[in-house]
């Protein structure tokens, strides 16, 4: 992500910030995403020549900043006009250019140019601490209205590839193959959460589920997993990630009943917390105990799912709940491969060396024991925060090892946490300049 740390790679200066803060730090090979955001289309060249693997960008203000006390001021909503200057900078460039699609729909045919930038979410009309206010106030029609106008734009960058991350509204599918069919590259991922969690299933409070898009209906999970599985063939769904937007756990605001929140948490499982403070405009104004956000009120927490070591279980686990794995088939675990993998791989132009097992490639893989079944709980979460929807959930399928380059670096269970007594992290960043070759997903 180029968001969620400080400097956002927005600039040459931002990600030249993160690669020195990077070195010696990673244990597997990381690459690098770039934003636009107002005023940056001058920055986006250098950029790619300095090995950024595509771009990202909110139609939406990506704190919600009206209706949060969350804010993320140093990565601001483009409008249609950023995003013509993107494109034409853009348009010859190997890059991808990805969006995050919610926008609100205008509410007639005669707004003007007001509707080329986003306004907040709709007002709650409902207890903050219910997750069907929530949901309501971010309704498919966001995503609908926001991929409409990113398609309407593509004409002007007609080889560029464009990608919808984390898709979450099952209205948006016939957008995207009717584009699809008209010859626009675009294609779209959608998230474990939206696979595995649904509305109907968040309790009151419960902000480990908040995230944006929303989680929604069973129906529309349903409609998800349809599409997905034609990835193949003439589903635009081509790749699952895992969308890993973690944060201290006084900051998701959870009552103290639920597993999670900074009371419930011990000091090894959240030892990073931090307390809790306004944003700088409002710290001046008003402490007073009424202007603090609520416990458990969705619109104050922080919207993301912790998820990124549990991604491969909750799909498996997911799979095996709707009969869609077999001992006698390969299929499903194949599915995975190509959702997680190798469309992956080919989104950011690494198709020739990462996610596949060949000649030439570097050897990647993890030893995946399918039959395994475990509960989520801080013991066996990865992440510093052990803040996540998921804990307390039995899951099928367990990652024993992980291998980087024909090289073991993880073993569950292992000395070191599972890195191995004295072992060091020997990660490579992925620098250089991506080629314009790219397979077709």
């Amino acid at each position: 992500m180029p968001l969620n740390a400080i400097p956002p790679t927005t600039t040459i200066a931002g990600l030249t910030e993160k690669v020195k803060a990077a070195q010696g730090q990673c244990w597997v090979d990381v690459g690098f995403y770039g934003g636009i955001i107002p005023g940056n289309h001058g920055e986006l060249k250098a950029l790619v020549e300095a090995g950024v693997r595509g771009f990202k960008g909110f139609l939406i203000e990506s704190g919600a900043r009206a209706l949060t006390r969350l804010q993320v001021d140093e990565f601001p909503a483009v409008s249609a006009t950023d995003i013509q200057r993107a494109m034409a900078e853009l348009a010859d460039q190997p890059t991808t250019l990805m969006f995050h699609a919610e926008m609100i729909p205008p509410i007639s045919d005669s707004v003007g140019d007001d509707v080329q930038i986003s306004l907040p979410p709709l007002a709650p009309t409902g207890p903050l601490d219910v997750y069907s206010t929530f949901l309501a106030s971010r309704p498919s029609s966001f995503e609908t209205y926001a991929i409409a106008e990113i398609l309407s734009l593509a004409h002007l960058a007609p080889k560029l590839p464009l990608h919808i991350v984390h898709l979450s509204a099952m209205e948006a599918v016939p957008l995207l193959r009717k584009a699809r069919a008209q010859g626009i590259k675009v294609t779209a991922e959608t998230c474990p959460h939206y696979l595995s969690l649904t509305a109907e299933g968040v309790a009151r409070g419960d902000t480990r589920h908040k995230c944006c898009p929303p989680i929604r209906t069973q129906s529309n999970q349903d409609a998800l997993w349809s599409e997905l599985l034609q990835y193949s063939t003439s589903g635009v769904i081509q790749t699952v990630v895992s969308d890993h937007s973690p944060c201290t756990p006084d900051l998701k605001l959870l009552p103290s009943h639920v597993f999670g929140s900074s009371s419930s948490c011990s000091p090894s499982s959240s030892s990073s917390s931090v307390p809790f403070t306004l944003p700088r405009d409002n710290q001046d104004n008003d402490n007073s105990p009424e202007s603090l956000p609520e416990i458990g009120d969705f619109f104050s927490a922080w919207g993301g799912i912790s998820s990124v070591g549990l991604s491969l279980p909750i799909l498996w686990t997911e799979l095996s709940r709707r009969n869609l794995t077999s001992p006698s088939s390969d299929r499903a675990i194949t599915d995975v491969v190509r959702w997680c993998c190798i469309n992956t791989a080919a989104q950011i132009g690494l198709e020739f060396v990462k996610g596949d097992l060949a000649v030439g490639f570097d050897g990647d893989l993890c030893v995946f024991d399918d039959e395994a079944e475990w509960t989520v709980e801080p013991s066996t979460m990865l992440f510093r925060n052990k803040c996540s929807p998921y804990q307390g959930r039995r899951m099928r399928g367990m990652v024993r090892e992980t291998w980087v380059r024909g090289r073991k670096v993880f073993e569950r269970n292992g000395e070191n946490g599972g890195f191995g007594a004295g072992a060091k992290a020997g990660g490579r960043l992925l620098l250089e300049k991506r080629q314009k070759r790219q397979a077709s997903v």
